[in-house]
């Protein structure tokens, strides 16, 4: 795979990070066949702790196409963080623009340059007790339709082990130590949607189909079915204003990796 030019900003995030990763993790990836070596392209990824966008970042590093992330304008100001962000890529989302398709201009604009552009769809931590991808935000649905570029789902476990969402306790479980699974699967097939309107009932589809690849691909690395329909926290709170009872955060999970899944330590 051919590796694009990374730059100065992106190599020191990884002089920084890298190490304590390699150092306090294990990985088993898989997949990074399925990465274009060219061209702009999404990626789906799920999202089940605050850790994992390290996680993943290391996994797509590795790959030599380096991820741009989206992330509110306000990080990027004046400072350090802001030209770190500035500096690696990092796509802002103009949040107070009125429609929706022009608020990822910029990530559109990264994919025409051939780039690399992350969406984690679900727009937050999954609010899914077991930890599957909850229903998702319409985000990487529009840019690909647009586009038309390719879309890479990706599925990754095990940085909810080391630091659980909605944990009491917001702190790192480091032992036993915490196997870092990602693993890319093949493109989407949107084209049957190329050439339709965007409706909202069009790009709410597109949305399921990314997600679907992303959930079977999470199946597969648990070992496990995932259920038939995606948690929706919009029904949640419904079923909670019809019976009174508030529903449960999220309980972290307890398996770490796959039965009979031996952990890999490829690609540092």
């Amino acid at each position: 795979m051919s590796r694009r030019r990374i730059g100065f900003w992106y190599r020191l995030a990884a002089v920084i990070a890298k190490p304590p990763l390699v150092l306090l993790f294990k990985r088993d990836w898989s997949g990074m066949e399925n990465i274009p070596a060219d061209g702009g392209f999404i990626t789906a990824v799920n999202h089940n702790s605050y850790l994992d966008p390290l996680s993943y970042a290391h996994y797509q590093y590795n790959t030599g196409r380096v991820p741009r992330f989206l992330a509110k304008n306000g990080l990027f100001g004046k400072g350090f963080v802001g030209a770190v962000m500035r500096g690696t890529g990092q796509i802002p989302v103009y949040r107070e623009t009125t429609n929706a398709l022009d608020a990822f201009r910029a990530a559109l604009d990264a994919i025409e340059r051939g780039e690399c552009v992350a969406f984690y769809p679900e727009g937050t931590l999954t609010r899914d007790p077991a930890m599957w991808p909850m229903t998702a935000k319409t985000g990487a649905a529009r840019v690909a339709l647009r586009t038309r570029c390719p879309v890479i789902p990706v599925a990754q476990w095990g940085a909810n082990l080391a630091m659980p969402p909605y944990a009491k306790e917001n702190k790192l479980r480091l032992l036993p130590r915490k196997t870092l699974q990602v693993k890319a699967g093949p493109p989407v097939d949107l084209s049957a949607y190329y050439d339709l309107e965007p409706t909202p009932e069009v790009l709410r589809e597109v949305t399921e189909t990314i997600m679907a690849a992303v959930t079977a691909l999470l199946a597969e690395m648990r070992g496990e079915p995932a259920p038939a329909t995606p948690y929706d926290p919009r029904t949640a709170r419904l079923k909670q204003r019809r019976t009174g009872v508030r529903p449960q955060p999220p309980a972290p999970a307890v398996c770490e990796s796959a039965p009979g899944q031996k952990s890999g330590e490829n690609n540092q």
